[in-house]
């Protein structure tokens, strides 16, 4: 079979992934549409449809190829689980939790750890993620699982993980437990010194000291394996110890600045889903004597979700080419995407839902196997897991002072801007060691957006781009003036943050979305124009640039009817066309969303 087309190289084994499952509309397939509704009604495990894609090779993209897997680049996988979640968020979130379990692996492990890992992992074994607790949430230093040392150099591990993913079906499960002793008498917390991680090897234990707890029934995402596991002074090897005592914390913290990145391919795929649904339909139905979508309102719900979709994929490709060009920064910039780029596809998947009306809540084959109303309930669980949404809203807001100071200054890291803003770039080689919990120089995307203005402003002054687009691009850098004073004025507190903080790490985070899609504008045009009208004179640029500003400027709404209306044409070419609603040519399989 050979690879489809694509104008991003990267995209290239996401598609032909796609081609080897075969088209999601044909019932008949193992990965249709019409299996994964039926499973859902079931509240099944997709079992057959997860071993499928062990035999497509997926898990070696969990794998780095220092230890003899595939994964060299983070957009590869990145966009892999998007053409899954795309098909089916309760696939998507199964299979590539592995990645998730194993990653502090990656991450704080030995070469000799990492090595003995992934050989199981490159067979198919399933490894999970034990952080979260039943009665302490995101709160991870409340947790009470004790890990105590025994006689023979190991730990005696003993407390319940809850919440779990794949928690019954993982044969490793990587456990943040309590190494340290409780201040006091023995009721306060502690420090972040206090936990370490452990990979257990389910296998190896006696069900006695290692019993798995029911899996929950779930609103969304109703197959999954969510559940949990309980330790009865499990023994464990001292060999299990991932990285030093006591840096449990600050691992999980750096391998969550990688996993939170890649749930915006989760969040992805569920918009490609949803967005395909709606504007098929409004291009099928008649409604008033007319085509649904000839309908004013339809065109502009149905341009404004595009549009939206069209910024979360610029955010998501910029930040996923970040974990190699700006690995320093991944504090500020996996905090932001973790919380814009899920925020704003519940949006689209709302909007939609009203472009659907009736339909958007049927279930069965009565309308396409239920699919919306499915993509609607299981995109929910996105913004939850890996810190939800006010977990990374409050990481930026302790950050304020960095961040407001290296805005002050314009620091900008030039040759890591670049490289994760022009897609033909070379990556540099992701190295962990680069990774830090407080992000020093800020972000360049941030402190680079007045530079992307003003580039803007000149190529506009020399004919080279629309007026409307530079005059929009400086009315969002208008609007994030004073931001950065702002961010100073805030004194952080340990608890009660204050709701106007949040407030504000949103609007930085609008900053960061626009200075994404106009650096990733300036430097891919020349390439892309000739691919695509979408790039030919900045026109998707200057429609999100228009929801941008919508969202810095309350009150002052830009009138962005004439921008988005120009759009309705290309989203209607790239449904007919069987290609994805993307910045980039992508062809799917025939047929498929």
């Amino acid at each position: 079979m050979t690879t489809p087309v694509t104008a991003h190289p990267v995209f290239r084994t996401a598609a032909l992934l796609d081609h080897r499952l075969g088209d999601p509309d044909d019932d008949g397939r193992l990965f249709s549409y019409a299996r994964c509704g039926s499973l859902d009604d079931r509240e099944e495990f997709p079992v057959e449809i997860c071993r499928e894609l062990d035999f497509l090779g997926l898990p070696a993209s969990y794998v780095p190829v220092a230890y003899g897997g595939s994964l060299g680049g983070y957009e590869q996988v990145l966009q892999q689980m998007r053409a899954i979640a795309r098909r089916d968020l309760t696939v998507a979130v199964a299979h590539g939790k592995t990645f998730l379990g194993a990653v502090s692996v990656w991450v704080g492990g030995s070469r000799e750890q990492a090595e003995a890992l992934a050989r199981p992992v490159l067979d198919g074994a399933v490894v999970s993620w034990g952080l979260t607790e039943r009665d302490h949430g995101s709160d991870l230093l409340a947790g009470e699982v004790v890990a105590r040392p025994d006689t023979g150099g190991g730990y005696s591990v003993s407390g319940e993980k809850w919440l779990i993913n794949n928690a019954n079906r993982g044969r490793f499960v990587c456990v943040l437990a309590r190494t340290g002793e409780r201040d006091g008498d023995g009721s306060a917390p502690g420090g972040a010194r206090d936990f370490s991680l452990l990979l257990i090897d389910k296998a190896r234990l006696d069900p006695a000291v290692c019993r798995p707890l029911p899996a929950v029934r779930l609103h969304g995402i109703r197959g999954a394996d969510i559940s949990g596991v309980t330790f009865a002074g499990a023994p464990v090897p001292g060999a299990a110890l991932v990285g030093e005592e006591g840096a449990g914390a600050e691992i999980v913290l750096k391998s969550l600045q990688l996993t939170r990145i890649l749930c915006a391919s989760l969040s992805l795929g569920a918009a490609d889903n949803a967005l395909d649904l709606a504007t098929g339909y409004a291009l099928e139905r008649q409604a008033y004597g007319s085509t649904l979508i000839d309908l004013p309102q339809t065109r502009r719900m149905l341009a404004q979700s595009y549009a939206d979709v069209l910024l979360a994929e610029a955010v998501t490709l910029v930040s996923g080419r970040s974990i190699h060009a700006l690995t320093g920064e991944l504090a500020t910039v996996s905090a932001i995407t973790k919380f814009f780029v899920p925020t704003l596809v519940d949006q689209v998947i709302g909007r939609l839902g009203t472009v659907l009306g009736a339909r958007s809540l049927l279930v069965g084959p009565t309308f396409r196997h239920g699919r919306f109303q499915k993509v609607q309930r299981d995109h929910r669980i996105v913004g939850i897991f890996d810190g939800n949404t006010l977990v990374n809203l409050h990481s930026l807001v302790n950050h304020f002072p960095l961040l407001a100071r290296q805005w002050k200054k314009g620091t900008v890291d030039a040759q890591g801007l670049a490289a994760a803003t022009d897609l033909a770039a070379e990556l540099p080689e992701f190295d962990r060691d680069r990774l830090s919990l407080l992000p020093r120089t800020g972000s360049s995307l941030v402190q680079a957006l007045a530079a992307g203005t003003r580039e803007l402003s000149a190529l506009a002054a020399r004919g080279e781009a629309p007026v409307s687009l530079a005059r929009r691009a400086e009315a969002v850098g208008a609007a994030a003036e004073g931001l950065a004073a702002r961010l100073a004025a805030h004194r952080p507190t340990a608890v009660d943050v204050p709701a106007a903080a949040f407030r504000l790490a949103e609007r930085y985070a609008d900053c960061y979305a626009a200075s994404a899609a106009v650096h990733l504008w300036l430097r891919n045009r020349e390439t892309q124009a000739d691919r695509s009208g979408l790039w030919a004179d900045g026109l998707w640029l200057e429609a999100v640039l228009a929801r941008l500003l919508a969202r810095l400027g309350p009150g002052r709404p830009d009138p962005a009817d004439d921008v988005l209306e120009r759009l309705v044409p290309f989203l209607a070419e790239q449904h007919g066309s069987g290609a994805l609603p993307s910045l980039l040519h992508y062809p799917l399989m025939k047929g498929s969303a």
